[in-house]
């Protein structure tokens, strides 16, 4: 599928009128991210983006919790705070609404880093559990108006993974050992298996 077709979508979106909220999920290295930015970018002021990654749970957390090997997993995030920041972004009252950012030069989400205007008809989020039916994910789902799923080559997408890794400070080694054996490869096999949740499931590289 052609970007240009997921941007006709998406206007399809802003043009009712009314906030709504499109879902972007998919394993790790995917695409999510990029194809999120796009759109928004390409939707100017009427489309903002507040991404899953901002509801990590901080390092000290995950240090104090003892699972900060597992960071990523769907329990190292606040789930919880995500669905209600969700709901309440749907709900579009008459103030600012401001959302945290994940910042991956420091590895920590940055509270109130993206303001949401009322005014703003869609909000973008993407992430990888969106469309998962684990306990308390379910309710991310319900929010949504509409969700997508980027569904890749696996090759690609795990180099893309190991790429990343890499790009952000991991040896080479250890980049490939958690794409294909660690939390990456756990937590892409179970995002893939939620892809039929999705109104719309997007193949190939875009």
């Amino acid at each position: 599928m052609r970007f240009e077709d997921l941007l006709e979508r998406a206007h399809r979106l802003v043009e009712t009128g009314e906030r709504r909220v499109l879902g972007i999920g998919g394993a790790p290295g995917s695409g999510k991210s990029t194809l999120a930015r796009r759109l928004v970018d390409a939707l100017g002021p009427d489309a903002a983006l507040v991404g899953m990654d901002g509801f990590h749970l901080a390092q000290c957390e995950l240090d104090r919790l003892g699972i900060a090997d597992r960071k990523g997993a769907p329990d190292t995030f606040d789930v919880s705070g995500y669905a209600d920041l969700l709901a309440r972004l749907k709900a579009c009252g008459p103030d600012v609404v401001y959302a945290p950012e994940f910042r991956r030069e420091i590895e920590e989400p940055v509270a109130c880093a993206v303001p949401v205007a009322p005014e703003v008809p869609l909000v973008v989020t993407e992430g990888n559990y969106l469309l998962t039916r684990l306990a308390q994910w379910e309710r991310v789902r319900t929010v949504l108006d509409e969700a997508w799923f980027l569904l890749l080559d696996e090759d690609v997408r795990v180099a893309r993974l190991v790429d990343r890794h890499v790009r952000y400070g991991r040896s080479p080694e250890e980049a490939r050992e958690r794409a294909l054996h660690g939390s990456d490869h756990a937590n892409a096999v179970l995002v893939n298996a939620s892809y039929e949740s999705a109104d719309l499931v997007v193949e190939g590289v875009l």
